[in-house]
């Protein structure tokens, strides 16, 4: 979640086909030619935290007011999953269709069951609290990786100090029987959005404090290797389709193949775009949150999980 403190309430928007070559910068054959931006719903106050379970049913956050949504890959319908979410932030779910959050109410990482009852599996490092996890991906063999950077809140006071809890803003690695815990990543100046690949071999992440995106691979015990720069932007929320682009967000969404080159640009209206993965059943729908906005367009390409 970028650092934005104020939603900005926006008129419906859509891009019709018409004016989809005016719009939307496109290269790689990856959106669908009678596609459009739609504004599923607004009202909210900042839309974080997509996450696609088996279904293709997408569940998505309203931060400031300490909701889970749900928005159904079949009807389309949104509706309230869960309050009193701990102000969950980023979120991915297992395969058992378990929901794991980065509920930085008070800097843990919960799981979150079909009925919505929550556990704690997560609260500190080393015996000091977290920053404030921000984003996680599960490896399809199990264990995660999340980015904790600091992003003061106002629903802290009382709760704990603004202050940097950890030694800087790291990324880390919880391995799938939770005995392993430890930094993966201690040399960035942010981190925000991550992301990896199917086959589980490479991860991405961005360090949204420096407007730069790298790429690793991802070791058998977890560790990462082979740091090498992607591309030059930065990112909130990320995903990554089935030919191997990644999608990164903060100016609508911008898409790189797999070789780090541009290949498309969709503008959303909004003054900051947060999250955004592939929901419906067929993961073709991109789904978007956007401050007080959903939006979805449909694509050529799917999502991989």
């Amino acid at each position: 979640m970028n650092p934005l403190k104020n939603s900005l309430i926006l008129a419906a928007f859509v891009i019709s086909s018409s004016l989809s070559a005016q719009e939307i910068e496109e290269r790689g054959g990856i959106i669908s030619k009678k596609s459009e931006l739609v504004k599923v719903q607004d009202g909210f106050s900042f839309t974080e935290g997509p996450a696609v379970n088996r279904m293709g049913d997408v569940f998505f956050t309203d931060q400031p007011n300490n909701k889970i949504y749900k928005w159904s890959g079949s009807s389309k319908e949104i509706t309230v999953f869960k309050e009193n979410a701990g102000r969950s932030n980023g979120m991915y779910f297992m395969l058992d269709n378990t929901l794991i959050t980065c509920a930085d109410e008070k800097n843990e990482l919960w799981s979150i069951d079909q009925d919505g009852n929550e556990e704690v599996i997560l609260s500190e490092f080393r015996g000091n609290n977290l920053n404030g996890p921000n984003d996680l991906w599960i490896l399809p063999k199990g264990g995660l990786y999340f980015t904790d950077p600091l992003y003061p809140r106002e629903y802290w006071e009382g709760i704990r100090t603004p202050e940097m809890q950890q030694d800087g803003q790291h990324v880390y690695f919880l391995s799938k029987d939770k005995s392993e815990f430890f930094k993966v990543a201690d040399d960035l100046k942010q981190p925000n959005g991550i992301v990896g690949t199917p086959d589980g071999k490479n991860l991405y992440i961005s360090d949204i404090g420096d407007k730069k995106t790298y790429k690793y691979d991802i070791r058998e015990d977890g560790y990462l290797t082979n740091k090498t720069l992607f591309c030059e932007m930065g990112s909130d929320g990320m995903t990554i389709d089935n030919k191997g682009n990644v999608y990164l967000t903060g100016d609508g969404v911008t898409v790189f193949n797999r070789n780090g080159n541009r290949i498309a640009h969709i503008p959303v209206p909004a003054r900051w775009t947060a999250n955004v993965v592939f929901g419906a059943l067929d993961r073709k729908t991109l789904f978007i949150t956007a401050m007080d906005a959903v939006y979805t367009l449909e694509m050529k390409t799917r999502g991989v999980w």
